[in-house]
């Protein structure tokens, strides 16, 4: 591996999207499709962890009555179904019920970053670019889902903010595979470093796991 692909643990941030039992768990349907994420996210994590990085979790912290929840006007929702003019998407998943809490297998531990958020990007009304410039990160490791929703739209934003990105091929998903596809060969390059789990876990120096 040549120096450029090493990673430095003092200025790279792991950033966990969005595994929250609310998506993972919703059905049986969606516990299959998380499954190999949460395994690749999780070697990512241990990685992560071994070498010294910076841990973030971002993760849905809705309002019950929706007063902080986009309310833009579009022809669809976020899987393509059409909206009728004047409704919005369907139910969000509201901060501190147990739908929110990050699975367990990939729980935060005391000294990581949780950041709640209201819209799709990590960055956008959250201390995360604070506490990535605090820390001197430089480099942002991204994992989660949705790949076409809060994935893309935290990636624009963390290259818009002269970020560094390695996003996870394997430890991202969408419910729709040709949007994932999409995103990972043919835009997220332009911005990022497109690579998988394993991969991710040997530029971080741990070629033994």
């Amino acid at each position: 591996m040549s120096a450029a692909e090493r990673l430095d643990a003092a200025r790279t941030a792991l950033l966990l999207f969005d595994l929250l039992e609310g998506h993972v768990n919703r059905d049986a349907e969606s516990r299959a499709r998380f499954a190999p994420v949460i395994d690749s996210a999780g070697r990512v994590l241990a990685a992560a962890r071994r070498a010294g990085c910076m841990v973030a979790y971002a993760k849905a912290d809705h309002r019950a009555d929706r007063a902080t929840s986009a309310r833009t006007v579009r022809d669809t929702d976020n899987r393509l179904r059409p909206l009728a003019p004047g409704a919005h998407d369907g139910p969000l998943l509201t901060g501190g019920t147990p739908e929110t809490e990050i699975v367990s297998g990939l729980a935060p531990l005391p000294g990581d970053l949780v950041v709640p958020k209201h819209r799709w990007s990590a960055f956008h009304g959250t201390y995360l670019d604070l506490a990535l410039r605090a820390r001197h990160a430089d480099t942002v490791i991204l994992v989660g889902a949705s790949t076409d929703v809060g994935i893309a739209s935290t990636a624009f934003a963390a290259r818009d903010l002269d970020y560094n990105l390695v996003i996870v091929e394997d430890a991202c998903t969408s419910p729709e595979k040709d949007n994932h596809d999409q995103l990972m060969r043919r835009v997220f390059p332009r911005m990022a470093r497109v690579r998988t789990a394993r991969e991710v876990v040997a530029m971080l120096g741990d070629r033994g796991r």
